[in-house]
């Protein structure tokens, strides 16, 4: 069914705006994505889990985080982009609250891995007693519910939306500007309340990393090492690199249409995409494989497994 002539639709119809001879190339890209995503985030959850005096809660964190985030969307694009999907409207709503949640936990995760930082080179002595597992669990409790709280809405006004004209979604997944833009109930409140959300969120979100990271800069110039200051400065660019790439493709898709600039489909599609799929891929080699413990339990559980098969081979 691609068209609806009642005031509600049963079902949506995926159809990714993605030219034809592009497509192989995305699903290739995007599976290489995915598996990166997978290997590199099991691989620091089982390095932590093997190695109990590893003190990186935050790490282990942040990677379930990922693999959630990825495992919420990458799957379905492919599903689209190699043939299109229908999707029953209650599902369309879960997924489209989903990827909102997910965004929103990936936001505060960000922001408490700002926190990580500005304690670990701030105050080192006191990491150990700042960053705990109870700490972990509150930060995961926090932003579950504050992503309940503020998304929450969302899905009661998307069931306001009535899809009279057709029931096509242009769009790799469930997405809510995409189902208002396609919806025959005119009103700018629906994107107004998107862009208000995401401003709101998102500065208070990216203020709170600019200082602490601005604190961590200022604290490193009165460093006298010089491998000390270069560490803590390639630290801080590549952490804010991974906040670029989440945050800005998103205020920009989400911003602009509740303030009358219309992006078009593909455009959209892009930013979206890359803000949501990039950064899981990137945080495992941003964040943990740059710590040494880490670094070195990773090397120890290769070589040991490769000591392991040369033995058993003898």
């Amino acid at each position: 069914m691609t068209h609806n002539t009642s005031s509600s639709a049963s079902e949506f119809l995926l159809q990714c705006e993605i030219q034809p001879a592009q497509r192989n190339f995305v699903v290739l890209v995007l599976s290489v994505i995915y598996c990166v995503t997978l290997f590199g985030n099991l691989l620091v959850i089982l390095v932590i889990r093997m190695n109990h005096h590893l003190q990186t809660p935050m790490y282990l964190y942040i990677a379930v985080v990922d693999i959630f985030n990825s495992t919420n969307i990458i799957p379905k694009m492919l599903a689209v982009l190699l043939d299109s999907a229908v999707i029953p409207y209650g599902p369309c709503l879960l997924q489209m609250y989903m990827v909102f949640h997910l965004e929103m936990v990936e936001s505060l995760v960000l922001v408490f891995m700002a926190y990580d930082r500005y304690v670990a080179v701030l105050h080192p002595l006191r990491y150990p007693s700042l960053i705990t597992n109870k700490m972990v669990l509150i930060s995961i409790f926090v932003s579950n519910v504050v992503g309940v709280l503020i998304l929450t809405p969302f899905v009661v006004v998307a069931t306001e939306l009535r899809f009279c004209i057709t029931n096509v979604l242009p769009y790799c997944f469930c997405d809510y500007a995409t189902m208002v833009q396609v919806s025959c109930t005119n009103s700018a409140k629906y994107l107004v309340i998107l862009s208000t959300t995401t401003i709101m969120s998102a500065t208070a979100a990216v203020a709170l990393i600019l200082f602490s990271y601005l604190s961590i800069a200022k604290a490193a110039l009165k460093i006298s090492s010089v491998e000390g200051k270069r560490k803590i400065f390639s630290t801080c660019l590549t952490h804010l690199l991974v906040m670029g790439l989440f945050y800005l493709p998103l205020m920009v898709s989400y911003i602009l249409p509740g303030v009358g600039v219309k992006l078009s489909l593909e455009v959209s599609n892009t930013l979206v995409i890359m803000a949501s799929v990039v950064p899981p891929m990137m945080n495992p080699i941003i964040y943990s494989f740059r710590n040494t413990e880490i670094k070195i339990s990773i090397y120890r559980l290769f070589t040991g497994m490769r000591t392991s098969s040369l033995s058993n081979s003898n």
